[in-house]
């Protein structure tokens, strides 16, 4: 399997020689159940700090070799002291979970423990970036703390998560199914979306947490550290991209690797609703959020999934700093009774809420499609985007133009003699009079309208521009988002 000891783990994770650990000897209180007669060196988990690409960090690592990494008071007494030490310090927590659950001759104290590292896990929260990495089980309770944290990463073949293991399933339903199958690093990274990150090993999840390390601000209160600007691959040319037939798609990421720093982007939950894609990047050395619709998947279009993936990563960017680009290219919210029941006027209005509750600076581009309710939703100015540009191929409307032609044509179309033709000459029509942005444009929805080679130094004034930004806010305790 490929699985290191929780020591291995911390060393092959942080900086050379940098690691410092706590509480090393500290014991169990358990007298149940023979506990008083065993000794649990470190009770099952290491704590301590050290550093990331020179930079400090707090973490801990369950040690499934002792007690299987069972989580009772003490345990949890150390995680929460060196969580409470992340956030007085103001530097990133990274835990990693490998512990077959709750210590049950500890009883209720072993669930109190729970409840005392959600409860920080929910302070630390846009206060310091939380990193969880699931290196064993986790299962039940356990796997609401890694849910509360900004990221998740998990190895194929060893991360399992689930509330309720195989062997309660078998008894309660009858229904037989693996832990792997369950709830593995694949299901958690591909269908769930419970993982940001997929690895195939421990390896290269640690150089997958070190990478993101240098893309996000250490606390709520800095910005992520510049790096020296670099051109974009000139492999990737910006005008090539776009088909020009509409209705053909192409891979919004081509666009991305054409105006960033280096054509650097490190994606985020790169394999689950892939019809909208989010991550990090670079311009002229500032990291900034990416939110694009993706034309491959389902034309880009909104639903359930997409909206609440992209809505947790506007926040996150917007409590820690991080100016937000959008390209846009999408039809709207994806129809059908599947949606409507699975409840995406709810979850479709979490990028509503999340756009519009975000202060950070925020530029949009229109690259293509924006119909309907996804215009508006796609951080249009009506959202309170600070900045928003079009390309000449992009088309602003309520809906599409065969869709909008049908409605308002309805009669024209019915009592023509050729009633194809008729339509045709209608959706030109309706084509040439809005499906295009300088509607918009005459209305101040837009900016300006930039030819697509002209995208990446706007944005890099735009950024440049906005570093100082201030937008208050009226007072309040906090809003209530549609969980």
């Amino acid at each position: 399997m490929g699985k290191m000891t929780a020591r291995e783990r911390i060393n092959a994770l942080l900086d050379p020689d940098t690691f410092f650990e706590y509480d090393l000897f500290v014991k169990h209180e358990g007298k149940d159940f023979g506990m008083d007669k065993k000794d649990l060196p470190a009770d099952g988990v290491i704590t301590g700090s050290g550093s990331i690409l020179n930079h400090p960090v707090c973490i801990f690592a369950q040690d499934f070799t002792v007690a299987g990494g069972s989580l009772g008071l003490a345990h949890a007494r150390k995680i929460t002291k060196i969580m409470d030490h992340s956030i007085k310090m103001g530097i990133p927590l990274i835990g990693i979970n490998d512990s077959g659950g709750a210590r049950i001759q500890e009883g209720v104290n072993s669930l109190a423990g729970y409840g005392e590292i959600f409860f920080r896990n929910t302070l630390a929260s846009g206060v310091i970036p939380q990193i969880s990495v699931i290196l064993g089980p986790c299962a039940g309770g356990a796997v609401y703390s890694p849910a509360l944290t900004d990221f998740v990463f998990v190895v194929d073949k060893i991360s399992k998560m689930f509330i309720t293991g195989p062997e309660v399933i078998k008894t309660v339903l009858g229904e037989e199914i693996t832990m792997e199958e369950l709830g593995g690093a694949r299901i958690q990274s591909e269908v769930t979306g419970n993982a940001h990150f997929y690895a195939k090993s421990e390896m290269e999840c640690f150089e997958q947490i070190r990478r993101l390390c240098t893309f996000i601000p250490w606390n709520n209160s800095k910005k992520a550290n510049p790096f020296p600007s670099k051109n974009p691959n000139s492999k990737y040319n910006i005008e090539k991209i776009i088909p020009s037939d509409p209705s053909r798609p192409y891979d919004v990421r081509d666009i991305i690797y054409s105006v960033v720093d280096g054509s650097d982007f490190l994606e985020i939950h790169e394999h689950w609703a892939a019809n909208i894609v989010i991550g990090f990047a670079r311009i002229n050395g500032e990291t900034i959020g990416i939110v694009g619709n993706q034309p491959l998947v389902l034309a880009g279009v909104l639903d359930v999934d997409s909206s609440d993936k992209a809505a947790r990563f506007i926040r996150f960017c917007d409590a820690f700093n991080i100016p937000l680009l959008t390209l846009v290219d999408l039809p709207g919210y994806l129809p059908g009774v599947d949606q409507e029941h699975a409840g995406v006027i709810r979850h479709g209005a979490k990028i509503l809420y999340a756009y519009s509750e975000a202060t950070v600076p925020k530029v949009t581009v229109i690259m293509r499609k924006a119909y309907g309710g996804g215009y508006i939703a796609m951080c249009s100015r009506h959202l309170g985007a600070d900045f928003v540009f079009a390309w000449p191929t992009a088309e602003i409307a309520v809906m599409g133009p065969e869709g909008a032609a049908n409605i308002i044509f309805k009669n024209e179309i019915a009592e023509a003699a050729d009633p194809n033709e008729m339509r045709k000459q209608k959706v030109a029509e309706y084509t040439e009079k809005f499906a295009n942005p300088y509607v918009a444009a005459a209305n101040g929805y837009i900016d300006a309208v930039i030819n697509p080679n002209e995208t990446r130094k706007i944005l890099i004034q735009t950024l440049q521009l906005s570093k100082q930004k201030k937008e208050p806010r009226p007072l309040r305790k906090h809003g209530i988002p549609p969980f």
